[in-house]
């Protein structure tokens, strides 16, 4: 099953093309311009490098939040947009999930952060599992503080997030905190296919008409609405 997996939702942008399990070609960009100026070109670039095209593609799978209100919406649409031509299924796959699910650990607590600026972080926390991670704490919009003062475990962070606020994560868990590696802090487009893979094999596909961003948060737009 050819699988195109795509992430969008935070500053940097990443694609994937996987065979079921296997991954075909995987791209990375973190260029400060937006999506939209680099998403079709590289994925046609991808597609063609590849020897297929989008026809071919069986399944689609994609961060759907929380993140970036712009990123995740540039995503989405493209994803919508090729689902509804090829008549094709969509998994939908959190943000936080993806980022932990390339965390090589099985003795830590795994907690993916992304930064969601006023002070905030987008959080999750997992514990590793002979399956691979057991999601303790869902996908939440939170500060940092007292989200890290409920952990009591030796703990890996990663994302901007965690870079973010590290000496406020330290100053709180000292040496139970742990970091990634520097290449470890964005999330892959493989570590999305492969998520994506899982949920089709589950029967857990979202309605290409219908579904929506996971944000967590307002719009700036959305909260002067309800002022």
């Amino acid at each position: 099953m050819y699988i195109l997996a795509l992430d969008t939702s935070t500053a940097t942008l990443a694609l994937a093309l996987l065979d079921d399990r296997k991954v075909l070609a995987e791209g990375f960009w973190d260029l400060g311009v937006n999506h939209s100026q680099v998403l079709l070109p590289a994925l046609e670039g991808m597609l063609k490098v590849a020897g297929l095209t989008i026809g071919q593609i069986e399944l689609f799978a994609c961060t759907i939040g929380p993140g970036s209100f712009t990123g995740i919406r540039i995503g989405i649409s493209t994803i919508k947009g090729f689902a509804l031509a090829t008549g094709r299924p969509i998994a939908g796959i959190s943000t936080l999930d993806a980022l932990a699910g390339d965390a090589a650990t099985d003795t830590m607590m795994v907690c993916p952060m992304l930064d969601a600026r006023k002070g905030q972080v987008y959080a999750a926390l997992y514990k590793p599992d002979e399956a691979g991670l057991e999601k303790l704490a869902g996908d939440q919009l939170t500060e940092v503080g007292p989200f890290v003062r409920a952990i009591s475990r030796e703990v890996l962070f990663l994302g901007d997030g965690a870079l973010c606020h590290a000496r406020s994560i330290q100053a709180v868990l000292g040496s139970r905190a742990h970091f990634a590696a520097p290449h470890r802090h964005h999330v892959s487009a493989s570590s999305v296919g492969l998520l994506g893979l899982q949920k089709y094999l589950d029967g857990e596909f979202l309605d290409p008409l219908t579904f929506t961003p996971r944000y967590l948060r307002l719009s700036e737009a959305e909260a002067r609405g309800r002022l």
